[in-house]
């Protein structure tokens, strides 16, 4: 008796289903991207029991003809590529023709579409490989898709699933996804007969506010850049948003969410200069760039993606989100009033430490910053005082007054409180310098060619092929960073010289992990971490220090040197160096007007 033979129908989709279909929110994420490739402007979801019992997906899109209802069933039957070369460049969401098949493998599944010319809708359902007649039925408009006792037939897989409610917080977070995907598309979640949520058609930043709240879109940058064919656009969240996981990110490549190691780097790097190591930033990003330059038939789930140009879209996504994270804004909330973020680097940075001094306004310049003496006890000069206000009414501040304003005081040798257009800021001194210092050393450095420091004994350790071959490829880019490693022997690799900044770190470690770096995101990023975390330090160390009082002037040079440094709204490890007041608030908070 031969031990090979061939599997059934029937087992050979099980299998299959095992690989599209891990729970209901995969069946569920499947339905509605087959919805969107329709075309539907509405989409509406019922759920019972977590998915579990029932996932029912209702369309307006263009439907399906009776003819076809048949095929769509099949496996690899699909309308939306027929060659190899629309393969490499395919647009739509879905494109392998499994979904349907593997689900109805392992569920009981009804289809009923209707095709916007036809008399009326029709119908056919599949239940243990089996399919039935098309028959007519009723439906006014698009497609219904119905799937009832998912894994009924395949029990070892049903017991994995977890408890309804889980479930169930999958299968709303695989809607979200796509409801973030695609705001232009209204749709509706109901579970166990309750509506959860309703969206209309929107604008892309509406929508992530709906879904995420107005928390995340208050301390959020809005970006939208464009080079050549790469497009990048959505919410970033700022430090204040920071999160201790990942729920809160959201990449969409082509309107496909996805989780793409090479991009998560990207966006790693661009936050590293203002996010805590433990903290997570949070965003809803859409990169979009033409088809034929991203491959997304790499995982059966269609959530993993492989770029052409790798490290193009690496350096073009990073930075992007760097220059979007480093604007100036007027109030870490909303950022009205501000302009664009400069470049500019701080004067003699390293070789003084400490604030230079600024001279204040004059009164030619329209604003004016001066002592108010309060004598109360002294009548005559009250009423002096108030006589000099009723003659001179006090103007509104020009349109030429500074961002971050100008200094009034300190409180508790740590605050710095100042005025400006919008009403007070408070200001985290020590946090607002350790930033200026910190830009201001990698300007400085940056301008200079990073010096090796040879190693007394030479470190030799062995490498793999690939180790080797990105050594000697690239050993000019190497000896511009600091480095010098050379082939030691077929099979091994010789560090004889490290940047001198990091002569006390593990050399081989570092051998290792620049040689990485270089051959996944090219020689630009390769060191920045490294490095910027010992400048980090530097900083923090000459950063001025609580409870030192400064003068007025050594205050509102603080300020100034804050409005021509990048990422100024946040400190080196995330924390904010300022927030706002404004009028209205302290109208508020003393109930003025009530």
């Amino acid at each position: 008796m031969p031990k090979i033979r061939l599997l059934p129908d029937l087992l050979i989709s099980q299998i299959a289903a095992g690989e599209v279909v891990e729970r209901p929110a995969s069946a569920l994420k499947e339905l509605v991207e087959n919805s969107l490739d329709a075309g539907s402007r509405e989409i509406r979801v019922d759920l019972e029991e977590g998915g579990i019992k029932l996932i029912r997906v209702a369309d307006d899109g263009q439907g399906i003809a009776p003819d076809d209802l048949g095929h769509a069933l099949a496996r690899h039957a699909t309308s939306k590529i027929a060659s190899l070369a629309e393969l490499e460049s395919v647009a739509s969401l879905g494109f392998r023709g499994e979904a349907l098949a593997s689900i109805a493998a392992v569920a009981r599944l009804g289809l009923t579409s209707r095709v916007r010319e036809a008399e009326h809708a029709w119908r056919v359902a599949a239940q243990d490989g089996v399919v039935t007649a098309v028959e007519p039925a009723a439906l006014g408009k698009g497609t219904v898709i119905e799937v009832r006792d998912l894994f009924f037939n395949t029990p070892a897989r049903r017991k994995f699933l977890k408890t309804p409610a889980t479930e169930y917080g999958h299968c709303e977070e695989a809607l979200r996804r796509a409801a973030l995907a695609r705001p232009e598309v209204a749709f509706e979640l109901r579970h166990n007969g309750k509506a959860v949520w309703r969206l209309p058609r929107q604008a892309a930043g509406a929508r992530a506010v709906a879904l995420r709240g107005e928390e995340f879109e208050a301390p959020a940058r809005t970006l939208d850049e464009a080079a050549g064919d790469l497009r990048l656009s959505g919410l970033a969240g700022l430090p204040a948003y920071s999160r201790s996981g990942r729920d809160a990110q959201y990449l969409f490549v082509n309107g496909r969410f996805v989780r793409d190691k090479l991009l998560a780097h990207a966006v790693r790097e661009a936050y590293r200069d203002i996010l805590h190591y433990d903290r997570h930033p949070a965003y809803v990003l859409y990169f979009e760039l033409p088809p034929e330059l991203v491959d997304v038939n790499v995982h059966p789930a269609k959530t993993e993606v492989r770029f052409r140009q790798s490290q193009a879209v690496h350096q073009f996504v990073f930075h992007v989100l760097e220059r979007a994270l480093g604007r100036i804004a007027p109030s870490p909330s909303k950022g009205e009033g501000w302009g664009e973020g400069g470049s500019e680097a701080v004067d003699s940075v390293m070789a003084v430490p400490t604030l230079t001094p600024t001279p204040l306004p004059s009164r030619e310049r329209g604003y004016v910053q001066q002592a108010m003496p309060l004598r109360a006890a002294e009548t005559q000069a009250y009423y002096g005082m108030v006589a000099e206000a009723l003659a001179e009414p006090a103007a509104e501040p020009p349109a030429a007054m500074p961002a971050m304003g100008y200094a009034i005081g300190q409180v508790g040798g740590i605050y710095i409180l100042a005025e400006n257009a919008k009403g007070l800021l408070v200001v985290d001194m020590h946090a607002a310098h350790e930033r200026i210092l910190y830009e201001g050393l990698k300007t400085a450095l940056a301008e200079n060619r990073l010096a090796g420091q040879p190693l007394l004994i030479p470190l030799v350790f062995q490498a793999t092929a690939l180790e080797m071959a990105t050594a000697t490829e690239h050993a000019e880019v190497l000896h511009r960073m600091g480095f010098e490693i050379t082939a030691a022997s077929p099979t091994h690799l010789a560090v004889r010289a490290v940047p001198a900044m990091l002569a006390k770190a593990d050399a081989e470690r570092l051998a290792r992990e620049v040689l990485k770096d270089i051959r996944e995101f090219g020689a630009s990023q390769a060191l920045t971490a490294r490095r910027d975390e010992m400048l980090a330090t530097l900083a923090c160390h000459g950063a001025v220090r609580a409870h030192r009082r400064l003068s007025l002037p050594e205050m509102n040079a603080l300020l100034r040197d804050m409005e021509r440094t990048e990422r100024a709204d946040q400190c080196n490890h995330g924390r904010p160096t300022w927030f706002q007041l404004s009028l209205a608030d302290l109208d508020r908070m003393f109930m003025r007007g009530k």
